[in-house]
C-alpha cells in the first residue's frame, strides 16, 4: 500500500474539523433521519421529491463525514516551524508586479483562514513559494498567465 502523505493541520483547523465531525455524526444524522421519516410518511417514496432530496442530502453528509474522518486520521497536527524559508504553515507577505501586496497562508485547504489568501502547497502559487526566502522573486504559471511575486516577509502561522 502506498504511503499516504499526511495533511498538515493547525491545531485550530484540527479542532474545527473535529467539531464539524461531532455535529454531523450526532445532530446532523438525527435531523436527516427525521426528514427522511417525515418524507416517507407522505406516501409512495418512488415519486416523492422530499424523500429523494432528503436521501441525497444524507448521502452528501455521509460523504463529508468520511472525508473529515480520513483527514483527521491522516493529519499531522502541529504549529508552523520558524525559519527563513517558506514552508507549509508559513504566512508570506508578497508583492505583486502591479505593486499590490497580499498575505498568503501556504497550507492545505482544510486550514482556511479568512484573513489570508490560502495557497495550497500543490497550487501554482503555493508550490512556487515553497523554499523561497525574503527578497526572492518567484514566478508561477496560472490559468491567467505567468505571474511574478516578490517575498517581503515570512513568519509561521500563529492562529
Amino acid at each position: 500500500m502506498p504511503d499516504i502523505e499526511p495533511t498538515w493541520l493547525t491545531p485550530a483547523a484540527h479542532q474545527k474539523l473535529s467539531d464539524e465531525l461531532e455535529e454531523l455524526t450526532t445532530t446532523g444524522r438525527i435531523e436527516i433521519s427525521e426528514r427522511i421519516a417525515e418524507a416517507r410518511s407522505h406516501g409512495d417514496i418512488r415519486e416523492n421529491a422530499d424523500y429523494d432530496a432528503a436521501k441525497n442530502e444524507q448521502g452528501l453528509m455521509e460523504a463529508r463525514i468520511r472525508k473529515i474522518q480520513h483527514i483527521l486520521q491522516t493529519s499531522e497536527v502541529r504549529q508552523a516551524a520558524k525559519g527563513d524559508t517558506v514552508a507549509v504553515g508559513s504566512v508570506v507577505n508578497i508583492r505583486r508586479a502591479d505593486g499590490g501586496e497580499m498575505k498568503v497562508f501556504v497550507a492545505p485547504p482544510e486550514n482556511k483562514v479568512d484573513s489570508y489568501v490560502l495557497a495550497s502547497p500543490s497550487s501554482p502559487l503555493g508550490s512556487a513559494l515553497l523554499g523561497a526566502k525574503v527578497g526572492d522573486e518567484v514566478a508561477y504559471e496560472a490559468p491567467g498567465g505567468t505571474f511574478t511575486v516578490t517575498v517581503i516577509s515570512i513568519r509561521p502561522f500563529d492562529g
